[in-house]
């Protein structure tokens, strides 16, 4: 991941997948949400190796609802171990993730690895390179919580979370009432807008 541009880096939902068969994609991390079926749309992979998870898109508890956990987050930071060899080995490899809307939880699984290929980067500068890939990146903040700790952050990580989501809610407003919609009324409270910065 060091070296390649972030062509060889997808992010999107589950209606886009079939966008991206012919994309030659040889890694896939799949997060669903707890019994959901496998996305017909591999079907017309190429073989790959694919990383399945699944659990709720939510940073609270609730009736129902399974949190991202550290565990997945273990596993996210093991599959970027793997990918990374695999592209010093092969030279071309393509990692898609996915969840349901490519918002969220991929996004906050693309910026885990990205902050662990680059570790040197400024957190700023991994949240600019996410939404090159996203440009509607809202990272699950629970996800991010674990990241920032796994990767000895010391809540730089966090702290760079908030600035995106005040300049995603600088642009669109009413996503605040839809995060909150949603039970994302911490994340919505803990956005730095830039008028604020």
């Amino acid at each position: 991941m060091t070296t390649k541009p972030l062509s060889h880096l997808t992010i999107c939902g589950l209606d886009e997948l079939g966008d991206h068969s012919a994309r030659a994609v040889t890694h896939v991390l799949s997060i669903l949400d707890p019994n959901w079926p496998e996305p017909e749309a591999f079907w017309t992979y190429d073989p790959h190796h694919r990383t399945v998870m699944h659990f709720n898109d939510a940073i609270e508890p609730g009736p129902g609802v399974e949190l991202p956990q550290a565990r997945h987050v273990e596993e996210i930071l093991s599959l970027g171990d793997a990918f990374r060899r695999d592209l010093a080995a092969r030279r071309e490899a393509h990692l898609l993730i996915h969840c349901h809307a490519g918002i969220s939880r991929s996004t906050a699984a693309m910026a885990t690895l990205l902050m662990q290929a680059h570790p040197e980067e400024p957190e700023e500068r991994i949240f600019e390179r996410l939404v090159a890939i996203r440009p509607q990146a809202w990272p699950n903040s629970r996800m991010i919580g674990f990241a920032d700790h796994m990767l000895e952050r010391g809540g730089r990580l966090t702290t760079a979370l908030r600035r995106l989501y005040g300049r995603r809610l600088a642009i669109r407003p009413e996503l605040a009432d839809v995060m909150r919609g949603l039970n994302r009324e911490r994340e919505v409270a803990m956005a730095v807008i830039p008028e604020q910065a």
